[in-house]
């Protein structure tokens, strides 16, 4: 009976608890306000915004903004798509390929090991600069206007690849794989029959970060990308921006275009309207990667 009160006490919550609870919904507040000012001001009425600022309880609501943004609506679907084949095969082919070279560096009998951790360490000490990859990549490559351009550049990056090495080496036991061999397989099977599966909490971590850099990219495009056809979202919202400040600072506009925008053009609330047509689609991934996002990072930093 002793014991089980005495149980029944460890589970009770102390008064540190609550204060770290209360603690955490504030910071968890204090990062979703943002956010939130951020959706009412993409429906808040331009004219509003200009004469008493960002509110978080606006009297004047305006889908102006939005339309601003859905106006290009066929295009928007494009570069939709474009963005989304983009983050797909950029990073299921980038994690494929750096899990393999992960995995070769974390076997000690590599011989090559030694080199190609130099190798890999070099393109995050040294950087041509980004004349250089201009030049090679359209004059030696001839892969301006391409995708693979938006693809190929962040497919591999040295971070991920030692995040993805450390993982192999404290987390995934030397004796799975020296069974694998005594069993006849060879480093094939060993990788995507043993290593590979057991990797999923660091593939998701790795993954979500580059699925992000790739949502999120936006310089390769406004640099070597010309057609519409090609142009993914990022591009896409900049030239809306664009548009919008010429605009503004052309005095004569049609009295119709300024009629279908409300009577004046949208410039603060279309600018919220395009950060939640980018950053919507991620904070719905996020929280059915967050698990494996934070195990992925962790686990096998403390070996024991």
């Amino acid at each position: 009976m002793a014991k089980a009160k005495t149980l029944k006490s460890a589970r009770k919550p102390g008064i540190g608890q609550y204060i770290l609870c209360l603690f955490l919904l504030l910071y968890t507040a204090f990062c979703a306000l943002p956010i939130l000012l951020v959706i009412i001001s993409a429906f808040t009425s331009e004219k509003e915004i200009g004469e008493t600022g960002f509110t978080y309880f606006p009297k004047q609501w305006s889908f102006s903004g939005m339309s601003a943004v859905l106006r290009y609506g066929e295009q928007l679907r494009t570069s939709y798509g474009i963005t989304i084949f983009i983050t797909l095969a950029g990073t299921l082919g980038g994690l494929l390929v750096m899990s393999m070279f992960a995995y070769s560096l974390s076997r000690p009998d590599f011989r090559l090991r030694k080199f190609f951790s130099v190798y890999l360490l070099i393109p995050m000490l040294f950087n041509g600069g980004q004349l250089s990859n201009y030049i090679i990549f359209t004059s030696q490559y001839h892969l301006k206007d391409s995708l693979l351009l938006l693809i190929l550049p962040l497919c591999v990056t040295t971070m991920n690849v030692i995040i993805l090495r450390t993982y192999i080496q404290n987390s995934i036991p030397e004796e799975l794989m020296d069974a694998a061999r005594i069993d006849g397989a060879g480093e094939y099977r060993t990788f995507f029959q043993i290593t590979l599966p057991l990797m999923k909490p660091s593939l998701a971590a790795v993954g979500f970060m580059m699925a992000t850099a790739y949502w999120n990219d936006w310089q390769n495009a406004y640099l070597y990308i010309e057609t519409n056809a090609r142009k993914p979202l990022q591009l896409l919202l900049i030239n809306i921006q664009k548009s919008i400040e010429t605009m503004l600072n052309n005095k004569n506009i049609p009295s119709a275009v300024l009629q279908a925008m409300g009577g004046s053009i949208p410039k603060y609330s279309a600018t919220m309207a395009t950060v939640i047509v980018v950053i919507g689609p991620v904070i719905i991934a996020y929280p059915f990667f967050q698990k494996y996002f934070v195990k992925g990072l962790t686990v096998g930093s403390v070996k024991g």
